[in-house]
């Protein structure tokens, strides 16, 4: 079967591929202990593994948690000590900026191995200026916010002078996102803020005014509102967020999470399970009506309980990646994580309280995408004559990169048009980014 690509035919130019230092990142920036198959530091070859483009699989785009300090109070459930986070205020408007170390590590040496891109984003404001002192609202209200609008300014400011302090250091801080999946009622497991649609534009207007008001942030926009699931209320929250002018100077991108799980309820399941239908309409709602607003997708894990680091869960990533890209038109894609201490299938690196790790069939079928896809290629026309491969092209500098996922569970042939020199990578069950020519 034969591959077809058409370079006259382009679409959407890629930004860059990514993950998230979240709460790992505090306790695997302390591993200083030498990995004995590199020499280097564990801590380190984590990092190059994922950010390094010859000696990993070349992320670009870090996502840095800035925590609401939950670690410093008792209140609230959480399910491991790692979400809760750590905050730089010391109070009376006074900053510690030694405090998350561990994780400030991480972060700096993703920017060393090749991250171009750091993104900061909040889960919950921080815990002094919240309705209940938590980092996430009481376990029996529901789907009530956590801040009240008058202490916007003060967590704009806030946010904003720890910003401006990395940015001053050298930290290519690209974005901030004030507020994470507004969706849902957050009242325990980790940190997190719900907010209805016109809180959300208010959050953001208060932090494009700060911004209008400041000059040490070169370069930095605001991203959002990374709405938690494809299926419900993108369009709700996106269109009163971009109404806003203010905003729109300061928002260049719309970012949303590409979770979506089938519904509990067996009546509605076929409807609500498909989300490639609510790819494309989110998608074709974008280009209608804001076509000069890019999507992000910056969040998306797997969701499934149990670890897993099989070359099935591998597929499930590449074949989300391939979607999200094709379909919604993503010019940019994240992992929710990048590393994870197992029990569930969110990080493409599991790491053991030994301080190994191991790398897992999402890590490489990720590889697939991101380690040839650099920023700057342009995703061009492609397709199979067998409808069962996923074909994806983009060019750069001269050249073809094209990436065929293959969900199925036979081996499918697969004819590749070239003039001039091949390079293949293959992942499967018995390959790891197993490149030939």
């Amino acid at each position: 079967m034969k591959l077809n690509i058409d370079p006259s035919i382009t679409y959407q130019l890629m930004e860059g591929f990514g993950a998230s230092g979240a709460w790992w990142a505090q306790d695997v920036g302390g591993w200083t202990d030498i990995d004995p198959d590199s020499g280097m530091a564990v801590r380190d070859r984590i990092s190059q593994l994922l950010h390094d483009p010859d000696r990993g699989i070349g992320l670009t785009i870090y996502r840095y948690n800035l925590g609401s300090g939950s670690q410093y109070i008792t209140k609230g459930y959480y399910s491991s000590w790692m979400r809760r986070t750590d905050t730089f205020a010391i109070g009376g408007g006074a900053y510690d900026m030694t405090r998350d170390a561990n994780a400030v590590y991480m972060m700096k040496r993703a920017v060393q191995d090749g991250a171009k891109e750091v993104i900061f984003f909040v889960n919950s404001p921080p815990v002094w200026l919240t309705k209940n002192g938590g980092g996430h609202q009481d376990h029996h209200k529901y789907f009530r916010e956590n801040i009240s609008p008058k202490n916007y300014e003060a967590f704009a400011d806030y946010c904003l002078d720890i910003a401006a302090y990395f940015i001053a250091e050298g930290v290519p801080l690209r974005y901030f996102s004030p507020v994470n999946e507004p969706i849902w009622m957050w009242n325990g497991g980790q940190e997190g803020c719900f907010y209805l649609p016109h809180s959300v534009r208010k959050v953001f207007h208060v932090f494009s005014k700060k911004m209008d008001a400041r000059s040490d942030l070169p370069g930095m926009k605001l991203s959002g509102c990374e709405s938690g699931d494809l299926r419900f209320f993108n369009k709700t929250y996106t269109r009163l967020l971009l109404s806003d002018p203010l905003v729109r100077k300061h928002l260049d991108s719309v970012d949303v999470h590409s979770y979506c799980q089938p519904a509990p309820v067996p009546g509605l399941k076929k409807i609500l399970a498909r989300r490639t239908d609510f790819s494309r309409r989110f998608g074709a709602f974008m280009r209608k009506n804001y076509p000069d607003i890019p999507i992000r997708m910056s969040e998306w894990c797997h969701m499934q309980g149990g670890t897993d680091a099989s070359m099935k869960s591998g597929i499930v990533a590449a074949r989300t990646i391939y979607e999200d890209l094709t379909i919604l038109g993503a010019v940019s894609w994240q992992h929710w994580i990048a590393v994870s201490p197992g029990g569930y299938c969110d990080g493409i690196i599991y790491t053991h309280p030994d301080h190994t790790f191991e790398l897992t069939k999402r890590y490489f079928a990720t590889g697939n995408f991101s380690k040839y896809i650099r920023p700057g290629a342009v995703r061009v026309a492609a397709s199979c004559e067998d409808r069962r491969l996923l074909p994806l092209a983009y060019k750069k500098d001269g050249k073809i990169i094209a990436v065929v996922v293959n969900p199925t569970d036979e081996a499918l042939p697969l004819s590749i048009p070239a003039a001039g020199e091949i390079l293949t990578a293959l992942t499967d069950e018995s390959h790891n980014l197993t490149e030939s020519k």
